[in-house]
């Protein structure tokens, strides 16, 4: 980001700004011949651009320090004091080590003193959280005795985000395709090396169940990436929810029936809103499925549809194990998984909630999940409502 401020090889430094602060502080060298009117004709000349080049750094939204030959700090800009947590005019003078109060910052000074110029990345602790910041320490070129340090600070805490988010995406999907790929591959290697043709008859259905499994990850892959990217298309019309509801929540009725749980839908009101009817379809189908899989026998998934003021109000409560309270803000993020242990047995891959999210969030609206451990969970949509229809009825 602060490429453009330093000189080649500086990492995120100060080209422009190292050349700024050298030209401000370039002698004019005058000659002996010079006359004191002329020196005081060029110092008035100078205090403009003077004043505007330090209006200019203390503006920069990157923390900019000058030090001294003894490390004490000569100027500050405001952003620098924000970084470190003090006050930019009052650190003038201090040393760096108790301004800075980072013993590696101390260290590289000393080496930029020396001429040795380098960028590090340090976590700080601030009104904001741990953040990271990259710094850039070099060398001011000054007359022997006079050395001096820049040092530029730039936040990348969003960048270290998005970073560690890229290397766990890749880390899941490599997961999430090898596992089903290693097993179709272990399948057909026993049907070809057998000669039984009962091995066909066991693991053809199985391998095909598992290339099923493959596709619909794949397919789920490519509707994270449409709405992260933002191009999740839309076609929107009106769409009552009841009956987008009902012949999915039907479908499901032979699932719920072989594990023994109880699936009811309640409308309370019905509703219609503007939607995509496809993707309010795999809202409803992908809360449903979540509730199922994390249901025993014997429990209850409760599908309620209702108008709450101007929003239209889905729910979906199940009575399952429940989720810890420290996973609940992290639900919705693609490929987490409450209880990694029992993602085998119950099939899901983390994107579900995930792509629930960003279709809720396309639409205007929002989801929100609420749940004890052992107690179940209630996951419940939010919609802008286009009319609500008259009357009432529950089934």
């Amino acid at each position: 980001m602060l490429d453009w401020l330093l000189p080649a090889g500086a990492g995120i430094g100060a080209g422009v700004l190292g050349t700024l602060l050298a030209l401000r502080s370039r002698p004019t060298a005058p000659t002996p011949a010079e006359d004191r009117a002329e020196k005081d004709a060029d110092a008035e000349r100078r205090a403009p651009s003077d004043r505007i080049f330090v209006r200019l750094v203390r503006a920069l939204p990157y923390g900019v320090i000058v030090l001294d030959a003894a490390s004490r700090i000569t100027f500050a800009n405001p952003a620098a004091g924000t970084i470190f947590a003090f006050d930019d005019e009052r650190a003038k003078g201090k040393h760096a080590i108790q301004a800075l109060q980072n013993v590696e910052l101390e260290r590289r000074i000393a080496e930029a003193l020396h001429g040795e110029g380098s960028v590090t990345t340090v976590m700080l602790a601030g009104t904001r959280g741990q953040r990271a910041y990259r710094v850039a320490v070099y060398p001011l070129a000054q007359a022997p005795g006079e050395e001096s340090a820049l040092l530029l600070v730039d936040d990348q805490t969003d960048l270290v985000s998005l970073d560690r988010a890229r290397k766990e995406f890749l880390s899941s999907v490599s997961h999430e395709l090898r596992t089903p790929l290693a097993s179709i591959k272990l399948m057909l290697e026993t049907v070809l090396g057998s000669p039984d043709e009962e091995a066909g008859d066991l693991f053809l259905p199985q391998a095909l169940a598992q290339v099923d499994r493959l596709a619909d990850l794949v397919q789920q892959l490519l509707e994270q990436a449409r709405t992260e990217s933002g191009q999740l298309r839309l076609e929107l019309r009106e769409v009552d929810l009841e009956a987008v509801a009902r012949p999915i929540v039907a479908s499901f009725e032979p699932v719920a029936a072989n594990k023994g749980v109880e699936l009811d839908l309640h409308v309370l009101r019905p509703v219609v809103v503007e939607a995509d009817p496809a993707r309010i379809s795999q809202v409803f189908v992908n809360l449903i499925d979540n509730a199922l899989r994390h249901t025993p026998e014997g429990g209850r998934v409760k599908i309620s549809i209702d108008a709450q003021g101007a929003e239209a109000q889905v729910s979906v409560r199940d009575t399952g194990e429940g989720i810890r309270y420290r996973d609940l803000p992290h639900i919705f993020e693609r490929f987490y998984v409450v209880d990694r242990s029992r993602t085998r047995e119950t099939g899901g891959a983390g994107l579900g909630l995930a792509i629930v999210k960003g279709i809720v969030d396309a639409h205007g609206g929002s989801i929100a999940a609420e749940s004890m451990l052992g107690r179940g969970a209630t996951f419940t949509v939010r919609l802008p409502i286009m009319r609500v229809r008259m009357g009432s009825t529950e089934s």
